[in-house]
């Protein structure tokens, strides 16, 4: 009873919105079923797709690019692309499947990406932002926010990154997410990025002293709930990426603690057993459970057992006729074979 009572208040209860607490969009991490599974630990953090690139909605099956459960509310959908019409188009489609919010990247530094003309590289043509974002806002009635970073290679002065905000802000976009490390186009690939360029968070909290109307949302290194504190204290919001992936539960207490929620937390094996019907329907639907299953390893991070879990999903999820048996198992033997959480 427990879990249909849990199943039915996820999807029709509304959460308010809010871009206080977010969670990255990450190439081939954040699809539909890890953004479900964090779901049911953290109910009103704001969730993101993967970037999904305008081809595979207008040229590819939008249906499988685009569908989500609706009890992924609050949730976006960020778009790839650098044609104006192209990202009308697709942002229409996005509302349509009723996404909150239209996100375009203006930041992905990989190369593929850059041969594509869009991305980080955009950032070199402030005013091509601003037009593609003036098409989508004039498509939806959905905000259209956009996320960048705060310089590319050499062009990494202030004003350099004043202008692209001006630009957008005045083609109708009213909130930035700011990934506080410039990017190198030639030379890193996208892991590099995300770590050898330093963090600048003191130039995010600049853009918000002077543009105090725009939402300001601070990307990158935020790793503890200390660290999203500090940066709440100079802008509007926080967004996490690795953290939430490899430590899913910190969701719970960060949303209590940085969205003041009083809704009791939910347990990690609770979080397990809400799962299981939706292990159920993906299965029934053709869905691999090594798909939904890859974005389980980090739920019980820093616990005894958590070892245990982790081996038990890898070596069992990927055989045939695999189903949510698996999961219990592991979920069983993670308390039967407590063993010291890895280092």
């Amino acid at each position: 009873m427990l879990v249909r009572v849990m199943q039915a208040e996820i999807h029709v209860t509304p959460m308010p919105s809010s871009h206080r607490l977010c969670v990255a969009p990450m190439m081939e991490w954040t699809d539909r079923h890890e953004r479900y599974f964090l779901r049911l630990i953290a109910r009103r953090v704001r969730l993101y797709t993967e970037m999904i690139p305008v081809g595979a909605i207008l040229r590819g099956d939008a249906e499988r690019s685009l569908r989500f459960d609706p009890a992924e509310h609050p949730v976006a959908l960020q778009l790839g692309g650098a044609d104006p019409d192209d990202l009308a188009r697709c942002a229409m489609i996005g509302q349509r499947f009723g996404y909150d919010e239209i996100n375009l990247n203006v930041g992905c530094p990989s190369g593929r990406v850059q041969n594509a003309r869009f991305g980080a590289c955009l950032m070199a043509e402030p005013d091509l932002v601003a037009r593609c974002v003036a098409a989508m806002a004039g498509a939806v009635d959905i905000p259209v926010t956009v996320k960048t970073r705060i310089g590319i290679d050499d062009q990494d002065s202030y004003g350099f990154l004043a202008r692209l905000v001006e630009a957008v802000a005045a083609a109708g976009c009213k909130t930035l997410i700011l990934h506080a490390r410039k990017a190198l186009l030639a030379g890193l690939n996208p892991k590099q990025n995300r770590a050898i360029p330093p963090l600048r968070y003191d130039v995010v909290a600049r853009v918000k002293r002077d543009f105090p109307v725009l939402t300001i949302v601070v990307n990158g290194g935020i790793r503890t709930l200390e660290q999203a504190q500090a940066r709440l204290a100079e802008v509007d919001g926080v967004m996490i990426g690795r953290e939430a992936y490899q430590n899913p539960y910190c969701l719970a207490a960060w949303q209590r603690e940085l969205l003041g929620t009083t809704e009791a937390m939910p347990g990690r094996e609770e979080v397990v057993e809400n799962l299981l019907p939706y292990v159920e329907r993906e299965l029934a639907q053709g869905t691999a459970l090594k798909a939904i299953t890859r974005h389980l390893m980090g739920l019980f991070n820093g616990l005894a057992g958590a070892r245990a879990w982790r081996r038990h999903l890898s070596e069992a999820a990927h055989r045939p006729g695999a189903g949510p048996e698996v999961i219990e198992d592991a979920l069983a033997q993670m308390s039967l074979r407590a063993t010291p959480a890895a280092a």
